[in-house]
């Protein structure tokens, strides 16, 4: 019998729902949708192409570029004809790039714009000659046309299979075994070079009928895909988890879009790093305190309703029937119109993973009618490791162990995972391997508690531990987040490893800041270094300090004129901070926070 494998899915599903829409691109005239049947055949005829260019089972093919339908089809035929398909993060620089292309030996390479082509140039042209193997590349759909001898574009690319049977892909499809590897995730590297964590058709397939029974998803839910494809949790938001369940798959037209694809697509499922989700709170409660009078006791009522049941619930208790007619009233008064205008209307569930989202802002938006489920996982489990069901979950949480897989916590805290999710181990790094499996058991890197509910709480990461001069140990990330309930404040990087006290560079939103100052009638050009903006990052320490021990609190901030950037290396393409990198390249304000007498 063939194995159960991502490809094989597809063409069964094709063959079973030939007509339904798979996913839909924008174009002038609306969402055009394309068919289970037109997917499997391009995807038919990219498998032939990379037969026909010689591709041999075991061959990575690295792509790179934004969501859209040239990246879903080139991967799972790569992984059809026995190849390993790679994401490379459109953000990341010439190194990297040429990083990841040397590492896996790709033989070819799918990009979007002409902008990635000058990055692969330059990776490739730097230092020492490139040890890469690349011989094929290929553009998608309008993107550049490459003066190289080994450009395609994407039409000629498909052409070249033309001649061959259906044959070549399918008995390679056939071949493939479960415990094979079946794709490659590099990952974001907070603290060195990125590792290409080995992920087999097992993990694929197993991991993304979890997701199915966690979301109780089904052919009629859809998804707009906007976040990085390179990413294991998108990938099984528009890859696997779609070709498994049926459900369609938006693309969104580019990152500036999403608000507005979002409120034309209207979307059942809706995955969102941290940020975004801070992005909807923060914009959503500055709306909500430009109303007045009857509006506002309104909507003070309202999320007042809805704090008291999700609190019965939380702790247990089924809400009252009093409290059901209330969160009911809220419902059709307050909470259906603010879904309305943000697309959310018909969204079922919403998913926040990659990293922690504060419990204040879940509370926030759970009391406007916006219930966030906080994931856990990482790449070296396929995506998901625990989920807060939207049967059962916990504000501040992440969740209870996904039916199958085991989790404990070691004695020094860390989270221990096993089961049909975890990895094969990392790519070309034994030594990696070894030090993060050990008996199946996979060492997250993530300190953690389970409750005795059985729900899983994170604590931190194991080498963000700051341990202060005095000798204590602190998790930074509560802290940060407790800081970030500022709508002003964009990130904030807690400081004091080795020091006699803890301190925080902080970074303004720009957009929060300036509504803010006009609200306030301030005129700040420079508002890092205005007294009302200093006063107000000053009251948002102030009022995080209160929920934690001396030792936890901020003593000194700076607040920097220029936020943390993908593009300036200090954050992760998933929007996570690079502590080292901007350590070392703030180290003067760090430092001039601990000179006696500056506050």
């Amino acid at each position: 019998m063939p194995s159960d494998t991502i490809p094989s899915r597809l063409f069964d599903r094709a063959a079973s729902y030939p007509d339904r829409a798979a996913y839909h691109v924008r174009t002038d005239s609306g969402w055009q949708p394309t068919t289970w049947r037109e997917y499997a055949d391009d995807v038919l005829r990219a498998g032939k192409a990379l037969v026909a260019l010689g591709l041999q089972p075991g061959d990575v093919c690295c792509i790179l570029g934004f969501n859209r339908p040239e990246w879903i089809v080139l991967d799972v035929a790569c992984m059809a004809v026995g190849g390993i398909p790679t994401g490379i993060y459109p953000t990341c620089s010439p190194e990297e790039i040429r990083y990841i292309l040397e590492h896996t030996g790709a033989p070819l390479l799918l990009l979007e714009t002409d902008e990635h082509w000058r990055r692969v140039e330059a990776g490739l042209a730097e230092g020492e000659p490139s040890s890469a193997d690349l011989r094929h590349v290929v553009s998608m759909r309008g993107g550049p046309t490459i003066d190289d001898g080994r450009s395609l574009s994407w039409e000629a690319f498909l052409a070249l299979g033309d001649g061959l049977d259906d044959d070549v892909v399918h008995e390679r499809t056939a071949a493939l075994r479960s415990d094979a590897l079946g794709t490659l995730i590099y990952t974001s590297g907070t603290t060195g070079p990125p590792k290409g964590v080995m992920l087999s058709h097992e993990n694929l397939t197993w991991t993304s009928e979890a997701m199915q029974r966690s979301l109780d998803a089904t052919e009629s839910d859809q998804m707009v895909s906007y976040l990085p494809l390179s990413h294991v949790a998108e990938q099984m938001f528009t890859i696997h988890s779609p070709i498994t369940v049926g459900y369609p798959v938006y693309f969104a037209e580019s990152v500036k879009t999403i608000a507005r694809d979002i409120q034309e697509v209207r979307p059942t499922l809706l995955f969102g790093v941290p940020r975004i989700w801070e992005k909807f709170h923060a914009g959503i409660l500055g709306k909500l305190g430009e109303a007045k009078g009857v509006k506002k006791r309104l909507v003070s009522w309202a999320r007042g309703a809805k704090r008291r049941a999700d609190g019965a619930r939380a702790s247990g208790r089924t809400p009252g029937g009093l409290q059901r007619m209330q969160v009911g009233l809220a419902e059709r008064l307050v909470f259906s119109k603010l879904r309305g205008a943000l697309g959310l209307d018909r969204t079922r569930i919403c998913v926040s993973g990659a990293a922690p989202l504060a419990a204040d802002v879940m509370d926030d938006l759970a009391s406007l009618g916006i219930t966030v489920l906080e994931v856990y996982g990482q790449s070296e489990a396929s995506g998901p490791t625990s989920f807060n069901f939207p049967r059962e979950f916990l504000v501040g949480s992440v969740g209870r162990p996904l039916e199958g897989v085991e989790v404990r916590i070691a004695d020094d805290g860390e989270i221990l995972v096993r089961g049909s999710n975890v990895f094969m181990g990392y790519y070309r790094d034994d030594t990696s391997t070894t030090s993060t499996l050990d008996d199946g058991w996979l060492s997250s890197g993530d300190l953690g508690r389970i409750d005795d509910r059985g729900f899983l709480h994170i604590v931190g990461r194991k080498k963000d531990i700051i341990i202060t001069a005095g000798g204590k140990n602190v998790a930074p990330q509560n802290i940060e987040n407790a800081l970030k309930q500022s709508p002003i404040i964009e990130e904030a990087v807690v400081i004091g490893d080795r020091r006699r006290f803890l301190s925080a560079l902080v970074t303004l939103d720009a957009d929060q800041s300036a509504a803010w100052a006009e609200r306030e009638g301030v005129d700040a050009p420079e508002p890092h270094r205005h007294p009302r903006f200093v006063e107000e990052v000053e009251r948002a320490v102030a009022a995080a300090n209160e929920r934690f021990a001396q030792v936890e609190q901020i003593k000194r901030f700076t607040i920097l004129e220029h936020g943390f950037t993908i593009e300036s290396g200090e954050l992760t393409p998933t929007m996570k901070i690079k502590r080292q990198v901007i350590e070392t390249r703030r180290a003067d304000a760090i430092d001039a926070m601990y000179e006696t007498g500056t506050s």
